[in-house]
């Protein structure tokens, strides 16, 4: 047995003779103490709220600290848990190991380590089985780590690398996970308290051994007085200290935004960084998180499970909220699909561009559209377009036409301008997902028979609020290196002018434009809100995919609803399915802020037309509309048509001594003969004529009676028009008046109005 020991001693004494000498002459890897392998990524917000932490390649939570960010009162606390005489040895406790040795040769296992804190650091960086021979080389490399590394530099190794438990590594981890604060901001209690933990970190879990880890704190707080770091004041006032652990929670906020942001950074780029502020707002993005849900519920009935949301800042482009399901763990419904960036048919969201595009080749909001049955040939046969509504509205200025969404007019224009125009403009707007030729999509790409996203869709958007500048990519707003050093910022393209500022401000007026829409959308659709905004919707075929997109002078939001696996929906519109989602979120970012109009560039000319023919009034055309034209298109020509028998010369008639005749007083609007259809969608108090009429130039009348049927239906004074809601039915209409005590009458006027 003496022999054995004998034998022991000697080959322990020369171990340690050779790896003394090897230290000497073999420098410890400097590529070891790499950080990256230990640090997790930290996703941010733009205020630096924590949205998520990535694990690192160790599997666990980490950031790296220096040393002038470590109380000298947690280093003095690992030291006494840990490795007492630390200051004292060159990696090794040479009697600790000889002991260890002998005791683990007896048993034949590891059952002492008597591991100093440099040994402890080199197991922790290579991740060998435990046994005699790991116990050797983790002894060799501690030594050469002594000689390559200053002590403070050791320590600084070890506590940002070493293990506390629950994916906790490094002590600025630990310290945020136990405590909520950083590590340089622990007390003494709280710093004996985690310096305790890498001993046993399962045994010794704050959440599951509250009681074990408190002893070993107090052992160590009464090392740290016999060590002589700490007097007896310190030792009574931090053992009297009551610990308060944070309740264990997982920082998993945006879920789909934070995938996107880890979607825009390459792995190898990945392991440089440990931070990546964003540009989300997390306090917008709960509130918009909330707001989807609740919507989406109270649809279900229509057959809508899921829907997206994106709120984009208009000066930057930046996105502030994105949402893209109802709910991230909603298994059921693949909650976990992002509807932000799935492709989906947008409908009548694509139109704007086609029209913007219609404008600088020359074509006005004023244009004259007709909206009638036409087929376009194409090389797959003739292509017949249908409104949504399954009417035909003959001749609409271009203005209507984008308002009212009509297919067939979006269609006439894109066939003048062209497909292949349109698909250029689009993919400067930034449509990657349109990756097929522009035949592919023909003129149905108007309608949005291509697949986009909705972030392309509201970036598009955005553009247009933007003065017709593209938006540009800038999720990621800075990152923060490993080393914990300044932001970088990364570099973005700068944007390009993809329309005009003058074709880009009309577009945004007749969007904005509440009267205009009311033929199709009514008064008080969700639209329609108390400050300038501009807004379009949009819904796919066969009802299976619901688009509102809209924007207001700082910001755009785009919103869909649907069904992940492409179930159509029970007949329900861009207006209905999305409107009053995006009309709550617009209340939601404006309700603190004064109402802005869209700001006027240069280049524009207003004047009045004719609303019948979009050209210049006649003096006698039944009414008078304003208009906005780019500088040169707008209409030089006097309106040609004849209006309730006035000629189509333009010259004033010829005054009538005022007569009793039947010719003295004339109905101007509507005309004899006039047939109107009911719109079933158009809610009634929505559908009425407003009737005109033509007063003598000589008489001196102060109201006018309106006659239907031989029914009064009131008296009007200046400028003698009467709202008239319309019913199914055969009409005679007549005005009568007073002048001079002489009963003027009109020729009556014959209309139909049909269901």
């Amino acid at each position: 047995m003496k022999r054995r020991k004998r034998i022991a001693l000697a080959l322990a004494g020369l171990g340690l003779i050779l790896i003394g000498l090897s230290s000497f002459y073999w420098p410890f890897p400097k590529t070891r103490l790499n950080p990256a392998p230990v640090i997790s990524l930290r996703i941010l917000d733009r205020n630096n709220v924590l949205l998520r932490e990535v694990l690192s390649d160790e599997g666990g939570r980490c950031r790296w600290l220096k040393l002038e960010e470590i109380s000298p009162r947690l280093l003095q606390a690992v030291v006494a848990a840990e490795d007492k005489n630390y200051y004292r040895h060159s990696g090794v406790n040479p009697y600790a190991v000889i002991r260890a040795f002998i005791q683990n040769l007896r048993s034949q296992r590891v059952v002492s380590g008597a591991s100093t804190i440099t040994q402890q650091l080199v197991r922790n960086m290579y991740h060998r089985r435990r046994s005699i021979f790991s116990k050797v080389f983790e002894a060799w490399m501690a030594v050469r780590m002594e000689h390559t590394l200053s002590k403070n530099e050791i320590l600084v190794q070890y506590l940002n690398r070493i293990p506390f438990g629950n994916q906790a590594f490094g002590i600025e981890a630990a310290s945020r996970l136990y405590f909520g604060k950083p590590a340089e901001q622990l007390s003494l209690a709280e710093a004996a308290f985690i310096a305790g933990l890498p001993r046993s970190p399962s045994l010794l879990n704050p959440y599951r051994s509250f009681r074990e880890a408190k002893r070993k704190q107090e052992s160590i707080l009464r090392r740290m007085q016999r060590l002589g770091f700490i007097d007896s004041g310190e030792l009574n006032r931090s053992l009297a200290e009551p610990l308060v652990i944070v309740p264990e929670q997982e920082s998993f906020r945006a879920p789909h935004f934070c995938d996107f942001v880890l979607s825009r950074i390459e792995p190898a780029q990945r392991r440089g960084l440990s931070a990546v502020r964003t540009s989300l707002d997390f306090s917008l993005q709960a509130k918009v998180e909330i707001l989807l849900k609740n919507h989406v519920n109270r649809l279900r009935s229509r057959g809508i499970s899921n829907g997206a949301a994106v709120v984009l800042d208009n000066a930057t482009g930046q996105v502030l909220a994105m949402a893209g399901s109802r709910d991230f763990f909603d298994t059921a419904r693949d909650g976990q699909v992002n509807g932000a960036l799935s492709l989906r048919q947008p409908g009548s969201a694509m139109k704007p561009f086609t029209y913007a595009l219609a404008l600088e080749s020359g074509l006005t909001a004023a244009t004259l559209i007709d909206d009638t049955i036409v087929q376009f040939p194409t090389e797959g046969g003739a292509y017949l377009p249908k409104n949504y509504d399954g009417k035909y509205h003959g001749p609409v200025r271009m203005r209507s036409a984008l308002a009212c969404s009509y297919n067939i007019p979006a269609v006439a224009v894109l066939d003048q301008l062209g497909t292949s125009r349109l698909f250029l403009k689009l993919k400067s707007l930034g449509f990657e997902s349109l990756n097929k030729d522009s035949d592919f999509y023909g003129l149905g790409l108007t309608l949005g028979n291509g697949e986009v996203t909705l972030l392309e869709l509201s970036r598009a958007y955005a553009a247009l609020a933007r003065g017709g500048l593209s938006v540009q990519d800038k999720t990621v707003l800075a990152t923060l290196d490993k080393k914990g050093q300044e932001w970088a910022s990364p570099e973005t393209p700068r944007p390009a002018a993809v329309f005009s500022l003058q074709a880009a401000y009309i577009i945004t007026n007749i969007l904005a434009d509440k009267d205009a829409r009311v033929p199709s959308f009514g008064y008080n659709s969700p639209l329609s809100l108390p400050f300038p905004a501009a807004a379009k919707t949009g819904t796919s075929k066969d009802f299976r995919d619901n688009w509102t997109v809209g924007y207001t002078a700082r910001y755009t939001v785009g919103v869909w609803v649907g069904n992940f696996d492409g179930a159509p929906m029970a007949n329900v519109s861009g207006i209905t399915g999305c409107g009053p989602l995006y009309r709550d979120i617009m209340l939601l970012l404006e309700k603190d802020n004064d109402p802005v109009d869209f700001p006027e560039p240069p280049g524009l000319v207003k004047m009045a037309i004719c609303p019948l023919s979009g050209l210049s009034p006649h003096p006698h055309c039944p009414g008078r509309k304003d208009e906005i034209f780019i500088q040169g298109t707008e209409p030089k020509a006097v309106c040609p048509l004849p209006h309730s028998g006035f000629p189509a010369t333009g010259s004033r008639p010829a005054r009538r001594a005022m007569s009793a005749g039947p010719s003295s007083l004339r109905i101007l609007f509507p005309h004899d003969g006039d047939v109107f259809k009911l719109d079933p969608i158009l809610r009634k108090k929505f559908q009425f004529l407003k009737l005109r009429v033509r007063i003598p130039d000589e008489a001196d009348i102060r109201s006018v009676t309106w006659w239907v049927n031989g029914r009064n239906i009131g008296q009007t004074s200046a400028p003698y028009v009467k709202a008239w809601n319309l019913a199914p039915g055969d009409y005679i209409l007549k005005a009568t008046a007073s002048a001079g005590g002489v009963i003027q009458e009109s020729r009556p006027v014959k209309i139909c109005v049909l269901l």
